[in-house]
């Protein structure tokens, strides 16, 4: 898929809006091309610049979509006006409502104590056209030998051509660059907390905090215990990478 990329701290991000990620992902379902698609904020960048593992998870995917603020601003600096936010949770309803008319399956794969299960059921309603090709909530580890073959097993009879996966990053971004290849399922997008949006479980932010990138403000606020440390952590060590990169200090190349 050729897509131009700008280089955020060595993490491949491409140059999207909504309109021309889904053209691009709709396409690649009706070629048959199969991949995975990161939708990627700053949290996503910086577990890369951390973890060799998770950037050549995120370099690897066909698109690593522009979902926090942060790397839309980037890429207009970058002269990439055409750049505009690709949020997950919007992304997959556009991709519902689209596919409804092709008949395409849909599979979700995590969440937690029946989220999945709640996600397609509200999704069906929304999409009354919307077909469900299966549902798995894995454990909190890494699937055993066991559940591994049952998973290749119960996609390959499923055949999705989307595969919604909801485990938080940087899980989601190294299950896709894992599984992508046993599984048979067309394109794997990593949506995150999508699942609990949709399913009504938790909040999202209003759209004009989403406008000026406080959406990480917004969920800090509704899960405290959880997040704070991901903020503390990432947000201004990000900040503080980026502008020696700007400077030329910090050089980073792409694959």
């Amino acid at each position: 898929m050729n897509v131009d990329r700008i280089n955020v701290l060595g993490v491949g991000i491409s140059t999207l809006n909504m309109d021309s990620a889904a053209q691009a992902i709709l396409e690649a379902v009706r070629q048959s091309r199969r991949g995975y698609v990161c939708i990627t904020n700053v949290h996503a960048v910086m577990e890369g610049y951390d973890d060799p593992q998770v950037k050549a998870a995120l370099n690897g995917a066909m698109l690593c979509t522009p979902d926090g603020m942060p790397m839309v601003w980037l890429g207009h600096w970058a002269g990439k006006k055409e750049m505009s936010r690709v949020y997950g949770p919007d992304l997959m309803l556009r991709l519902c409502a689209d596919s409804c008319k092709e008949g395409w399956r849909h599979f979700f794969y995590g969440g937690a104590n029946g989220a999945a299960l709640e996600l397609a059921a509200k999704l069906k309603e929304r999409f009354p056209g919307l077909v469900i090709a299966g549902i798995y909530e894995p454990p909190f580890r890494p699937l055993n030998e066991t559940e591994e073959k049952a998973l290749i097993g119960t996609v390959g009879a499923a055949r999705p051509d989307f595969f919604w996966v909801g485990l938080s990053t940087p899980k989601q971004d190294k299950f896709m660059a894992d599984y992508s290849p046993k599984l048979d399922a067309t394109v794997m997008l990593g949506v995150g907390a999508a699942f609990d949006f949709h399913s009504g479980r938790i909040r999202q932010a209003p759209a004009w905090m989403q406008r000026l990138g406080l959406e990480w403000f917004f969920r800090l606020c509704m899960e405290p215990r959880r997040l704070w440390k991901r903020y503390l952590k990432h947000n201004p060590r990000f900040v503080y990478h980026i502008v020696r990169q700007q400077l030329g200090l910090e050089r980073f190349t792409l694959p």
